[in-house]
């Protein structure tokens, strides 16, 4: 079954933060940007408790602070998908959390656009990362949600930052993408 990730840069709610979640079965790792939405770093690593049934627990109040404690204007959460864009088991996990912030922001009267981003080997990356910077497996287990998390972030804000450039030249060429 295909699975479909959202565009970076269509309907872009401009400058400001982003955050990033990678999100697993019993942790989700979390991602900032900065300011201009250039660079990611981990932020926390957040123990994961909400299911599929009942209400939502301290996992999402969690992230829903820390939407709120770094101003974000966009939240990217991770898409898990094989390479060939298909879903892997854990689609399910990333889109109830992405449905549970979206529904807690909008029921806040928040307007923060809940995307999911391709995160097609961002654990592979991650794990390589921190493998080749020195870092112990057992060590890494307690970090690679947020190594995960900058990945599905900075790949968000790189395509973001090519799709605007490319509709700024298109503009400045009298053309207009469609």
């Amino acid at each position: 079954m295909k699975v479909t990730a959202d565009t970076p840069g269509h309907d872009d709610p401009g400058a400001g933060r982003r955050l990033g979640f990678d999100v697993g079965t019993v942790r989700i790792g979390v991602a900032a940007s900065d300011r201009d939405a250039r660079l990611a770093t981990p932020v926390e690593t957040v123990p994961r408790k909400t299911g599929f049934k009942g209400p939502d627990l301290e996992d999402i109040d969690r992230l829903i602070a820390l939407i709120e404690e770094y101003k974000a204007v966009e939240v990217i959460v991770g898409l898990p998908r094989d390479l060939q864009g298909n879903g892997s088991a854990s689609v399910k996990h990333a889109k109830e959390i992405a449905f549970r912030v979206r529904r807690r922001l909008t029921g806040a009267g928040k307007t923060i656009p809940v995307r999911l981003g391709d995160e097609r080997l961002t654990t592979v990356v991650a794990t390589q990362a921190l493998r080749a910077s020195g870092v112990s497996e057992k060590a890494g287990r307690a970090v690679i949600d947020q190594a995960a998390a900058v990945e599905i972030l900075q790949t968000w804000l790189d395509g973001r930052a090519s799709a605007l450039q490319l509709q700024q030249d298109s503009d400045e060429k009298g053309h207009f993408p469609g």
